[in-house]
C-alpha cells in the first residue's frame, strides 16, 4: 500500500510538537523527521523526545531524513546519525550521495562516494536500519541515467532509493526516472513546483501527472510512503489543503491495487 506522510523539514519554523499537531489534523499517516532542526544528528535526548511524541499521537516514524553526505565522513561521523535513527526507532535513514553532480565527478569521486556507500550500508544493516539515497541535483543521483549507475554500482541489499520529480522536468522524463529506481524504491517525496518558474504550487493542480507517479509507484507491489514537502508559502493551511488532495489520491490507488 501507498501511505501518507510529511517531511518534517517542510516546517522548519515549527517545533516537533507543532507538526505532530498539524499531522493529526490533517490525518495523515506518518513522517520522516529532518536531521537538521527537529532531530540532529548527534542529540540523542531530543531523538527520545521526539520518537516518544511522535507513537503518543499514533503516528509512524517512516525514516530518519538525515544530511550525512556519502563519501564525505569529515563533514559529520555516520556514527551519530546512525545511533540518533536508532534512538528514533526510525526503520530507514535518507541519505545524499555526495556533494557534486555528475557533471564534475570524476571517476574517482565516483568510486569514493560508492565505497562509503558500502561502509554505512553495512554498518546500519548490522543495526537493523535501511539506507536510501535522496534522489537530487548535484549529487550523483542527479539524472535518471546516473541514479541507476550509482545503485547498481553500489549493488548492496541494504542500500535504496527515495524518488521525487526533479525540478523543471517534463512528466515523461519523470516516469523514466521513476522506472530507473522502482527496483530500489523505498519513499516518494510529494510536491508540486511549475516546471518553468520553480513556483510552489497547490498540489491538486498537478493530478494528471501524480496520478500516474503512483500508478508506476503501486506496480511494486510494496510499502511505501508518500509524503508532503514543499508547500505552497511554506503555509499550514496549504499543508492542510495538499494531505487531503494526498489522502484522497492514496484511497484511489490502494484501492486499485487491492482489486
Amino acid at each position: 500500500m501507498l501511505h501518507s506522510g510529511l517531511v518534517s523539514i517542510t516546517f522548519r519554523q515549527l517545533s516537533p510538537q507543532e507538526i505532530i499537531k498539524l499531522i493529526v489534523q490533517a490525518g495523515l499517516e506518518g513522517i520522516e523527521w529532518g536531521g537538521d532542526i527537529h532531530a540532529p544528528h548527534g542529540n540523542f535526548i531530543r531523538a527520545r523526545e521526539v520518537r516518544r511524541m511522535t507513537t503518543e499521537a499514533g503516528l509512524h516514524i517512516a525514516a530518519y531524513g538525515s544530511y550525512y553526505r556519502a563519501g564525505h565522513e569529515d563533514s559529520g561521523p555516520f556514527a551519530a546519525v546512525l545511533e540518533t535513527a536508532l534512538e528514533l526507532e526510525a526503520p530507514l535513514i535518507r541519505v545524499w550521495a555526495g556533494i557534486q553532480g555528475t557533471d564534475t565527478a570524476d571517476a574517482a569521486y565516483f568510486h569514493r562516494v560508492v565505497e562509503d556507500s558500502q561502509r554505512i550500508a553495512e554498518l546500519s544493516a548490522q543495526a537493523g536500519i535501511g539506507i536510501a539515497y535522496e534522489f537530487h541535483a548535484n549529487t550523483l543521483t542527479d539524472t535518471n541515467e546516473a541514479a541507476s549507475r550509482l545503485l547498481n554500482t553500489v549493488a548492496h541489499e541494504n542500500i535504496a532509493s527515495y524518488w521525487q520529480p526533479p525540478r523543471y522536468s517534463t512528466v515523461e522524463y519523470n516516469l523514466a526516472g521513476l522506472a530507473a529506481v522502482l527496483p530500489w524504491l523505498q519513499h516518494i517525496h510529494v510536491f508540486n513546483w511549475h516546471i518553468k518558474t520553480g513556483e510552489r504550487l497547490f498540489l491538486a493542480e498537478a493530478e494528471a501527472s501524480w496520478r500516474r507517479y503512483f500508478k508506476s509507484i503501486a506496480a511494486t507491489g510494496r510499502d511505501h510512503f508518500a509524503m508532503l514537502e514543499f508547500v505552497k508559502d511554506d503555509a499550514p493551511e496549504v499543508f492542510l489543503q495538499d494531505a487531503a488532495t494526498l489522502k484522497k489520491w492514496l484511497v484511489l490507488v490502494n484501492r486499485e491495487m487491492a482489486s
